[in-house]
């Protein structure tokens, strides 16, 4: 019993040492890079995915739903036992069921939040940009994306496809990881599949496209989504997959992931994954621009656009906010202070790379 009792303690304490240490290496990305995100992590994540690679599907998708009941169960515990002799016992179950759960997400994922940013091993300068750099970026992503709809295959209804479905999306995503590598080999390893969620259609309604779970180093993806987006989001995913945790960065990743990639509906959708962000952050910036821009569209651009806005449209609610306010929190909490809003920086690594006329531009 005493020996028990020490154990949990122990655990307990852990936690304000870790959390020391997280704001230790925040100032120090270099070391984090080095030691965690490139070495000790990297392996780790590499064989926590192949141990939950032979599950067909997400395994992350009953694993956290259990870690909630479970959590469930250890409160309500407490709560019966409020006015009895076990209820200091039952709080420190609790507190080392939440220690835990929080040790094992820093050691097996946390820290990469404080590893180098992505435009630091790219080797770009982000910088304030002027609304014209904005306005030629857009230009210049809208002529690549119609000149690869002309070559994407379409369905009876002239919307682009793919004929696999995510099943053949999943098979070949590695592909552009493989020829990415060898700019950035911090995008290299050998990792388990990208998994299907199950209950995609449910999670639509949080308005949630893909999931990365580090207890489990799985790249879970929502396959209730239009085709064209299925490859870029599935490499964002992997981008996780591969300790990069900032959402703006996993983004650009999945560009240049897709962009990279061999197989044209991959270029595709990476390059429109860009243009959205960009055109939208042009919409921001300045509307009239925007409308003069969106004309430009080719026709298969626009049914893609269209169906995908039609799409989702389905699954608007009260459970996407709340969920936003969730992933708010949570971004928030890592040190992405913008929040969701930080998505948006994405648009900035776009610029710097435009600025350098180099990788993707240069194709």
């Amino acid at each position: 019993m005493i020996k028990k009792r020490k154990l949990k303690l122990t655990i307990n304490f852990l936690v304000p040492i870790i959390m020391l240490l997280n704001i230790i290496t925040a100032k120090f990305p270099g070391i984090v890079e080095r030691y965690y995100s490139n070495t000790i992590d990297k392996i780790i994540l590499q064989w926590l995915s192949f141990i939950t690679s032979p599950f067909p599907s997400s395994f992350a998708e009953f694993l956290l739903p259990l870690l909630i009941i479970i959590l469930i169960f250890f409160v309500l515990l407490l709560l019966f036992n409020i006015r009895k002799a076990g209820f200091l016992n039952r709080a420190i179950n609790l507190a080392v069921y939440v220690s835990i759960l929080y040790i094992l997400f820093m050691v097996l994922w946390g820290f990469n939040y404080n590893r180098y940013s992505f435009d630091k091993i790219a080797g770009l300068k982000v910088e304030s940009s002027s609304e014209k750099e904005l306005y030629n970026l857009c230009e210049e992503l809208i002529k690549k994306v119609n000149n690869l709809r002309a070559n994407v295959t379409e369905d009876s209804k002239g919307v682009m496809t793919i004929k696999g479905g995510f099943k053949d999306v999943f098979k070949r995503e590695q592909k552009g990881f493989d020829v990415a590598s060898k700019i950035y080999p911090e995008l290299g390893g050998i990792y388990g599949p990208p998994k299907r969620i199950l209950l995609s259609e449910p999670m639509s309604y949080t308005g949630i496209t893909g999931i990365y779970i580090p207890y489990t180093g799985e790249a879970n993806v929502n396959i209730n989504e239009t085709d064209f987006m299925l490859p870029c989001t599935t490499a964002h995913e992997m981008a996780h997959q591969r300790g990069f945790a900032r959402e703006d960065e996993a983004n650009y990743i999945a560009y240049v992931v897709c962009s990279m990639h061999p197989d044209v509906d991959f270029q595709y959708s990476g390059t429109m994954l860009a243009l959205i962000y960009s055109m939208n952050a042009l919409a921001d910036t300045n509307y009239n621009d925007f409308k003069e821009l969106a004309s430009k569209y080719s026709t298969g651009v626009i049914r893609d656009i269209n169906n995908d806005n039609k799409h989702w449209e389905k699954y608007k609610g009260n459970t996407e906010k709340i969920t936003n306010n969730v992933n708010n929190a949570y971004l928030k909490s890592n040190g992405q202070q913008d929040g969701i809003a930080s998505y948006g920086r994405m648009v900035d690594l776009l610029l710097a790379e435009y600025r350098s006329k180099k990788l993707v531009f240069n194709k």
